[in-house]
């Protein structure tokens, strides 16, 4: 069946002003693909870069097997031997890019919220490029958070009063600052847990903070965070922290996965601690969607790239 349900975007960096209207049709787009929809047919060449400034391996894959997938020309960049070595900003990095006709630029960067200089330039300036949100600090990650949403609407069918717990290094996580976001809006009912001391009580509007072990046994869905070491400069829990202490009071292990409701599952956006966020042998457990989450990624993210294509009429997209 042909999927018509197009959204449109000039740039894709949040979900925070996406309405559930689009994300639900980019879920249905991302499904279409997944069960062997035919890519839409491109009319002239796209051109695509990514940009990681900071580390991935499953972001960095995913997008390009994406843009591959949907027939876009992927011209490589390599932060490292790149002229931001040099001092050169990335404004002026991206209107290079522009300049040499790339058409779309998926970005990691450390720096939260460093698109809006892209995507809304000074009077001055002109650049003109389509830019993909791959995360930006500890900020937003559009692309986990609506594969996140793919693979729980893949397993329950709505979002609608279903309980969410998201577990772990909360206030450094962009992960989390997503999609505590969205499923709310979605109609999910969203908890938290893990150490107090990585909760900001700003996150109350969206949830209510428990102890882990008031969670398990209720909740359709435990979302487990990596801990962010490399985002804890200057935090003295860092300097205490213990792998085995912090698996034993928050982690999922045997236990903890034998207290979930049968049609329960255990999400993580990767890289994962085994053995601290989640043992190592329940990675691949009947209940664990970590490799699903990582297989649906790619669909997202060729719904996402679509969603730009068409917003700048790309390829001869509308």
């Amino acid at each position: 069946m042909k999927n018509t349900n197009f959204v449109t975007l000039k740039s894709f960096v949040s979900v925070e002003n996406l309405t559930a209207e689009e994300v639900m049709a980019l879920i249905e787009r991302a499904e279409y693909f997944k069960n062997g929809g035919a890519r839409p047919h491109l009319t002239c060449p796209v051109y695509v870069t990514n940009m990681f400034f900071e580390n991935s391996s499953r972001t960095h894959t995913s997008f390009e097997m994406a843009e591959r997938k949907l027939g876009l020309k992927v011209i490589p960049f390599d932060p490292a031997h790149s002229s931001t070595k040099k001092g050169e900003t990335l404004y002026d990095t991206s209107l290079i890019m522009a300049a040499l006709g790339i058409d779309l630029e998926v970005i990691r960067h450390s720096e939260n919220e460093y698109y809006n200089q892209l995507i809304h330039p000074k009077q001055n300036q002109h650049l003109n490029i389509g830019v993909i949100n791959a995360g930006d600090g500890s900020g937003q990650h559009p692309s986990q958070c609506l594969l996140d949403m793919m693979t729980i609407h893949e397993q329950f069918g709505h979002f609608k009063n279903l309980k969410v717990a998201i577990v772990g290094d909360i206030t450094n996580s962009r992960v989390a600052k997503s999609n505590m976001d969205l499923l709310t809006r979605l109609g999910a009912k969203v908890y938290f847990s893990g150490p107090e001391y990585w909760y900001d009580r700003q996150f109350d509007k969206f949830g209510e903070y428990k102890p882990i072990d008031d969670l398990v046994s209720q909740m359709d869905v435990m979302m487990l965070l990596r801990v962010q070491h490399e985002r804890h400069a200057g935090d003295p829990n860092e300097a205490q922290f213990d792998a085995q202490k912090y698996h034993a009071k928050y982690g999922i292990n045997q236990k903890r996965y034998d207290q979930l409701k049968d049609d329960a599952i255990i999400m993580h956006p990767g890289p994962i601690n085994h053995d601290v966020e989640l043992s190592g042998d329940l990675v691949e457990a009947p209940k664990c969607r970590f490799v699903r989450q990582m297989e649906n990624g790619v669909f997202m993210r060729m719904a996402m790239i679509e969603a730009v294509m068409r917003g700048r009429k790309l390829g001869g997209l509308s």
